[in-house]
């Protein structure tokens, strides 16, 4: 018998993980169960116990068989990568058992203590971040990606679904709230700033809430919201797009970061001080960010004499590196390019452009090696209003993956060296740039070199990293 593959849905939140495995149990018309593993710790939650124990019961399987009542559900296991282990076991390999198509047809519960057939199964997992699940349970899953929706689509969610799902779920007549797009387009901008769209739903009930107030004090037969009505009922927006761009400075880079909860802008300030060569790094930045510092440094220092630097800067000054939110981790390899930008803006005393936003990884060398989340990282860059977005050439494939019409409003500069992106960022005429338009076609004669075959470790180069023991705190932005 053919065996279905063991589908695993990786986004950040409220992208619909969920409901996406709700519809496929419903074209499949089968039962649904949904099992969140969400602070799970201890194995017998999925083995069951032994019935010696005092209050044993069944593992979590076979629950869920139980009460779908059926040998062929859809069986969603929530949140697979926030399991945790412990003196009691790790739940993560039982599930190598469960998920398995060639062992789970004899699986063996604790409790019932004789083999069950869990192969009739359609398992669907979901998780925040790929990188958290272990590589034996990883090798095992069809990995399929879902990204964050553009603005454009967010507004259709919300105007075709989201809206009249709370209308209805407040009790309240279709057409009764009416929000143009104009504004649905504001409340996005500058009330929500997230990859999904589940505090979008938030503030759209918020909305219906105030609007049935309204309507049972008989203030009211129908609700058009205005832009000086939805500051009224929700308050006034906090964010707001490009609220991260500021004039061009020296010394201020802006970055691109990529998180479970999608991707974010990451700005670099460096300020350079009398001193005796000391460098500071605040911020909470991890060990691999740390290195990508001491690189960015090392890199300026052999290319000072072209740079137009001081060659015993780093004696006669001390150098300040900081990223701002000081209070969120933050760690990967692929602010490089970012930190070398503004670390020479400082010391030349030139500003970088306010509207470019850069990823990539640095080497000693100056070369520019690609990284990972480039979808994400740019539809973040698009939500704050930048214009240009410089990337290593290598990610240029990844482009496709961009929504056209937000390729369309930006500009990517692809690079292979450090200095593609100093002429990009201080609009220099001593390099050679290529410049991107946002359909992808790159100027006459100014295709960018093609590097060697880098190589297949993925943590060294790719960002995020893809080997779990190298992984930072979850919660930390990877950049």
């Amino acid at each position: 018998m053919l065996k279905g593959a063991l589908l695993c849905f990786v986004g950040p939140p409220g992208v619909g993980k969920t409901s996406l495995g709700q519809s496929v149990a419903r074209a499949m018309n089968r039962k649904f169960i949904r099992i969140s593993l969400g602070g799970v710790h201890d194995e017998a939650e999925i083995r069951g116990h032994r019935r010696t124990y005092v209050g044993a019961m069944p593992g979590r399987m076979i629950q869920a068989m139980k009460q779908a009542g059926v040998a062929n559900p859809v069986i969603l296991l929530d949140e697979v990568d926030k399991l945790t282990s412990d003196q009691r076991g790790d739940p993560a390999a039982a599930l190598l058992e469960v998920l398995d198509p060639e062992q789970n047809w004899n699986f063996v519960d604790h409790y019932l203590d004789v083999p069950y057939d869990l192969s009739g199964v359609l398992f669907i997992l979901t998780a925040n971040s790929l990188y958290d699940i272990p590589r034996a349970l990883r090798d095992r899953l069809e990995v399929i990606n879902l990204g964050g929706y553009t603005e454009d689509e967010k507004v259709q969610i919300a105007r075709r679904y989201l809206l009249p799902r709370q209308v209805q779920g407040h009790g309240l007549q279709p057409g009764f709230v009416e929000i143009p797009e104009k504004i649905l387009r504001q409340l996005i901008r500058t009330h929500t700033r997230e990859a999904g769209v589940r505090d979008l739903e938030r503030k759209l009930a918020t909305i219906c809430r105030k609007a049935a107030r309204q309507l049972v004090g008989g203030r009211t037969t129908r609700v058009r919201v205005t832009a000086h009505l939805l500051d009224e009922l929700l308050g006034p927006g906090r964010q707001v797009a490009g609220s991260g761009i500021t004039p061009d400075q020296i010394g201020v880079a802006l970055g691109l970061a990529w998180t479970e909860h999608g991707g974010e802008l990451l700005p670099v300030e460096v300020a350079v001080m009398p001193g005796r060569g000391g460098l500071t790094l605040t911020g909470r930045l991890g060990d691999v960010m740390q290195e990508s510092a001491r690189a960015a440094l090392s890199y300026t220092r052999s290319r000072a004499e072209d740079l137009q630097i001081d060659q015993d800067f780093q004696e006669r000054y001390d150098i300040h590196i900081h990223l701002p939110e000081g209070a969120i981790p933050k760690d990967g390899p692929s602010a490089g390019i970012t930190l070398a930008s503004a670390l020479i803006s400082a010391l030349v005393r030139q500003p970088v452009r306010h509207d470019t936003a850069m990823t990539g990884e640095i080497t000693l060398s100056g070369r520019v090696l690609p990284i990972g989340g480039l979808r994400d990282k740019v539809l973040a860059a698009h939500r704050a209003g930048i214009k240009r977005i410089i990337a290593p050439a290598k990610n240029r494939d990844d482009a496709d993956e961009i929504p056209r019409n937000v390729r369309r409003e930006l500009t990517f500069i692809w690079v292979d060296s450090m200095d593609q992106v100093l002429e990009a960022v201080f609009e220099s005429d001593v390099f050679a740039v290529p410049e991107v338009s946002g359909n992808g076609t790159a100027r006459p004669d100014t295709a960018p070199t093609e590097e060697a075959p880098l190589s297949a470790d993925a943590p060294v180069v790719l960002d995020p990293p893809t080997t779990p023991a190298t992984q930072p705190n979850s919660s930390a932005p990877l950049v």
